[in-house]
């Protein structure tokens, strides 16, 4: 019986897991070796420490309903998309709202976590921490990792020859950057493009001599602000889009994606992307292009190799005089207090059942929460995450025996990598994914019964946002106010811009209601049938999806 679990971290997904460990009757402890809550959207100016912060001009790539803990929304006069400093002030009102401070112990480490001798029989860890210099041992039920993926630096050096022999400049990886300032009329190489590399090229552009941003990937590059001025992920991530996607063959659906991404700019002119690739990601920017097109960003393939102040790039050409090159090539993740017997079988989250939980475990006391990457946030699946692992703790949700989950594991086991120094996109489908683990805790809504007994909400989940108020409209932690915030957030996302209201003739939209309303139980037929016949081995999220 699990009633004490250990919670490591108190960033977004820790504070999830400690409220929803205080829903389901359960004592939970979290260690935090910082002095503050908030992870990662804590920002500090110092790089001295081993703590990952975001840098001082990010902001958020999901929008504020698409990214909320699922009965907590953000305050409506907050913008569509935050700083850091709206994020953590989020997270501390979430905090204060559920009563979570009290169960977090601040400035204490996590050195070990280790299965007890009985563990077999009892599924018990003991964990060794360290505060103040002084160590304590306790013993716990159960245990909640919950540090994420923004651990270690990815720095492939050995991938560039000469970066490390024979380059006088400087190097540094994004997690040293903080802001512009140092870099004041330098020229600098950013070697990575991804949401990281392109936001800080173009930040450096307006203070540097010259910014070469150096990719290997064909890549499209994308805008937060979509249809009608509203935010991307509203408008993309609906359950309609993902049935058509499901539906339609992916050769067309990625044909469709790519002349809608060319529509804004062409690609190719621009050396981003082909659409004759089936190998691509996405990055979101809105100013890259522009720098591209202004010359203050100049896009370059592949380093080959370094000279002592140059680099030298795959298609021959080299660009002299090099001050800095900063690497924006990720992270990966670690778990060095994790006992050697179990971190050595996570390669990847692909070696965690449902990502979250060690197969080979004789007792399912252990959890990962927020080791993945999803096309939309992942502070959402995070906390349904949490919401199914304490389900399982409290003996509400059940897992499958050891042997299939191992089964399902290796079944999803990928290939060998024919180079090894590629980094696999191990990015999934948001709906896909979310939708999956609501169903394993029994809070996935049906939006058939839904349409028998609510159609306005009906038509409001299938072709409007998959917001995260949805996975509180059934099942355990059921929240009241889940349908009056799903059928207000387009309201929500407006407020922060009536700053200056303009007189306008609105739009009626009864017609276009009652054509989503016919076409809502065609659409489901069209899925439950394909549903039924689906080839096996296809997985809904193949292919990028927005």
């Amino acid at each position: 019986m699990v009633r004490r679990v250990a919670v490591i971290g108190a960033g977004a997904g820790g504070l999830a897991s400690v409220k929803c460990c205080l829903e389901e009757g359960l004592e939970p402890t979290c260690f935090e070796s910082s002095e503050d809550i908030g992870g990662v959207w804590r920002y500090t100016d110092s790089t001295d420490n081993r703590r990952v912060t975001v840098y001082r001009s990010v902001i958020t790539n999901t929008s504020k309903e698409m990214s909320c803990f699922s009965d907590f929304p953000f305050p409506e006069d907050f913008p569509s998309y935050l700083p850091h400093s709206l994020v953590l002030e989020y997270l501390r009102m979430y905090a204060r709202h559920f009563d979570l401070l009290r169960h977090i112990r601040f400035q204490t480490t996590v050195l070990s976590v280790r299965k007890r001798p009985d563990f077999p029989a009892s599924g018990q860890w003991e964990v060794v921490t360290e505060s103040d210099g002084v160590r304590e041992s306790h013993v716990f039920d159960a245990v909640m990792v919950c540090s994420g993926h923004y651990q270690e630096p990815y720095l492939p050096l050995a991938s560039f020859p000469g970066i490390e022999s024979r380059f006088k400049g400087q190097r540094l990886h994004s997690r040293e950057y903080r802001d512009a300032q140092a870099f004041q009329g330098k020229r600098v190489l950013v070697v990575g493009i991804g949401n990281t590399g392109g936001d800080l090229s173009v930040e450096l552009s307006r203070v540097a001599a010259k910014v070469f941003l150096s990719t290997r990937s064909n890549t499209w590059v994308i805008s937060r602000v979509s249809d009608h001025g509203f935010p991307l992920d509203m408008v993309g991530t609906t359950r309609f889009n993902s049935l058509l996607e499901w539906l339609l063959p992916s050769a067309l659906t990625r044909r469709i994606k790519f002349r809608k991404f060319n529509s804004r700019f062409n690609h190719t002119n621009y050396g981003l992307a082909s659409s004759k690739s089936s190998k691509f990601k996405m990055i979101i920017n809105e100013e890259l292009p522009f720098c591209l097109l202004s010359g203050t960003v100049v896009l370059k393939p592949n380093v080959k190799e370094f000279t002592e102040s140059s680099a030298v790039f795959e298609d021959g050409t080299t660009e002299e005089n090099i001050d800095v090159v900063l690497f924006a090539t990720g992270y990966s993740f670690s778990f060095p207090f994790l006992e050697e017997s179990v971190r050595s079988t996570i390669d990847d989250n692909r070696s965690l059942y449902n990502r979250v939980f060690p197969p080979q475990l004789e007792k399912p006391t252990l959890a990962i929460i927020g080791l993945i990457q999803l096309t939309g946030s992942i502070i959402v699946g995070s906390e349904m995450q949490a919401r199914w692992v304490t389900g399982v703790f409290a003996g509400w949700n059940k897992l499958p025996p050891p042997s299939r989950m191992m089964a399902e594991v290796l079944k999803r086991k990928p290939p060998v990598k024919r180079n090894p120094s590629e980094r696999e996109n191990l990015k999934m489908s948001f709906i896909s994914y979310v939708d999956k683990i609501a169903a394993c805790a029994g809070v996935k809504p049906s939006v058939l019964r839904l349409l028998l007994t609510d159609p306005q909400l009906a038509l409001a989940i299938f072709f409007g946002p998959c917001s995260p108020y949805q996975y509180r409209l059934v099942g355990r932690g059921r929240w009241s106010g889940a349908r009056a915030a799903i059928l207000a957030q387009w309201q929500r996302t407006l407020k922060p811009l009536r700053t200056r209201v303009v007189a306008d003739t609105p739009d009626s939209s009864s017609g276009w209601c009652w054509l989503c309303l016919l076409a809502l139980p065609a659409a489901l037929t069209a899925g439950l049938l394909f549903s039924k016949h689906s080839q096996p081995g296809w997985r809904p999220w193949a292919g990028a999806q927005l």
